[in-house]
């Protein structure tokens, strides 16, 4: 059964590499069972704000708890059983098998020198399943297209059994209709229980999967609210100074947001 306190509180975070702040000020929590995307443009902090989230990174200030514990207090097992991790990139340099690959979800779980025994194995063959690599279980990880490696990287997350979620861009790499399986799983698992923060750069997915919608700019949060709330014309063109065209999807009821060319610019500034 999942847990159902507030699986992450953010409180104050503010972190930096140098002495521009790079985060800064950012509060938010992930609720139980929800899906929360975190949208803005290139260098806003979202990847570094995952990073802190899952002890990565370690902020200047401020304050993060997992399921109500600080997020010190965890060791890196505990912490692995409570979080699954997609990155963005995941560099793997030896030749294991997509079925290798996904079993190291399961070392959370395994104590010592302890093997994988059948429990383990199904997990991680059901994991497969869901992410759509069941049938590449015996190829190498080198032989598999970005978009194939990067479902094998969310069955790795999936067999973890992880109640907590986070995704740096998963759909990375994939087609449309990969895309939309990707995100069709999460909502699953989101149904299920678990809770999900995931990185976008696709407002529409964000609109039309996410519960909620944190959007970044230059390290601050700027809005955080439903997808309708914050994925506004007036907020876009603000934060990615840009011109955009925003409305209603007649079929989905979601926010739909459509980028527009320089030619469509020039005209509307005429």
């Amino acid at each position: 059964m999942m847990s159902r306190t507030t699986p992450i509180e953010a409180s104050g975070l503010c972190f930096s590499y140098g002495h521009a702040p790079v985060i800064d000020d950012v509060s938010l929590t992930l609720a139980p069972g929800e899906m929360l995307g975190v949208i803005g443009p290139n260098g806003s902090g979202k990847s570094t704000l995952m990073r802190l989230l899952s002890a990565v990174l370690r902020p200047r200030t401020g304050e993060i708890r997992i399921h109500g514990r600080p997020i010190g207090s965890y060791s890196r097992s505990q912490l692995a059983r409570a979080i699954a991790v997609v990155p963005q990139d995941t560099v793997i340099e030896f030749p294991f098998s997509v079925t290798e690959v996904v079993l190291m979800g399961r070392s959370p779980h395994l104590g010592g020198f302890a093997f994988e025994g059948d429990r383990d194995l199904a997990v991680a063959r059901r994991a497969m399943q869901h992410a759509g690599v069941l049938e590449l279980a015996d190829r190498s990880i080198h032989e598999l297209s970005g978009g194939e490696r990067q479902r094998v990287i969310l069955a790795r997350a999936l067999a973890q059994e992880a109640d907590i979620l986070l995704l740096d861009e998963p759909a990375a790499f994939l087609d449309i209709r990969h895309e939309v399986e990707i995100y069709d799983l999460l909502q699953t698992l989101q149904r299920e229980g678990r809770s999900v923060l995931t990185v976008l750069h696709d407002l529409n997915l964000a609109a039309l999967y996410c519960d909620r919608v944190a959007l970044l700019k230059a390290g601050r949060l700027v809005r955080i609210g439903t997808p309708a709330e914050v994925i506004t014309y007036q907020l876009l063109t603000e934060v990615y100074e840009t011109e955009v065209y925003v409305d209603v999807n007649d079929i989905t009821g979601a926010v739909n947001v459509l980028p527009l060319s320089r030619a469509y610019r020039e005209r509307l500034r005429r």
